[in-house]
This record gives C-alpha cells, sequence and structure tokens, in this order.
C-alpha cells in the first residue's frame, strides 16, 4: 500500500510534523490577540494586568530553574546559577532595551562559573 501523500515518506516529513504540531497552534492564539487588541489602548487596566501576570510567570519560571533545575542544571553550583541571575539583571538595569545582551551576559556567567568550577 503507498503513502497518500508522497512527502510523508520523504526527509521533509519532521518538518511537517514541527509545522502541523507546533507551529500552528500556537500562531492561531498569537494572531487573535493581535486582532483582539487593536481596539486597547497601551495603558489600559487589563493589558497592565496581561503585564502584570506575564511578569509573575516568568518570575517562577526562573525562580523553580534556580531553585530545583533539571538536568544538566542541576550541576551548576547555586551560588554560579544566582550569579548568573545578578549578571543578566545587571544589564538589564544599565539598560532595560539591551535584552539579548542581558542573556548573553547571564549564559556567559552561567557557562563560565560552570566550566570553573563544577565538577
Amino acid at each position: 500500500m503507498t503513502q497518500p501523500i508522497a512527502m510523508l515518506d520523504g526527509p521533509l516529513w519532521p518538518y511537517l510534523a514541527l509545522m502541523l504540531f507546533a507551529v500552528l497552534p500556537t500562531e492561531i492564539w498569537r494572531w487573535l490577540a493581535v486582532g483582539f487588541s487593536r481596539g486597547l489602548s497601551g495603558d489600559s487596566p487589563l493589558l497592565e494586568w496581561v503585564r502584570a501576570v506575564a511578569t509573575a510567570l516568568l518570575a517562577g519560571i526562573v525562580a523553580k530553574l534556580i531553585v530545583s533545575p533539571p538536568g544538566v542544571l542541576a550541576a551548576a553550583p547555586a551560588w554560579v546559577r544566582v550569579a548568573a541571575l545578578a549578571a543578566a539583571a545587571a544589564v538589564m538595569l544599565v539598560d532595560k532595551r539591551r535584552m539579548m545582551l542581558a542573556v548573553l551576559a547571564g549564559e556567559t556567567m552561567l557557562i563560565g562559573g560552570v566550566w570553573l568550577f563544577a565538577g
């Protein structure tokens, strides 16, 4: 019996599966959010609440990664994880618009700390 779609048997199947099962389900909600937010002002109470909830969720995830890290991150000493967070926060305090620089500072501190002190 032959495949109903010839592409499903070839090397492009993982990319098609990624589009169908990962990208499309999240993109639908993003486009709906853009459509619903067109009439809201940037300082509306609803958007302030959404920002507060998003910030709280992100803070919770970061705290969980520092307190009880999963997988390979657990090999890093706790003080190295906290130092990486402090380095990223320091860069963000200096200039809030350079988010990538803050991420790179935290990653550099984490990788350097593990390389020097873990083991």
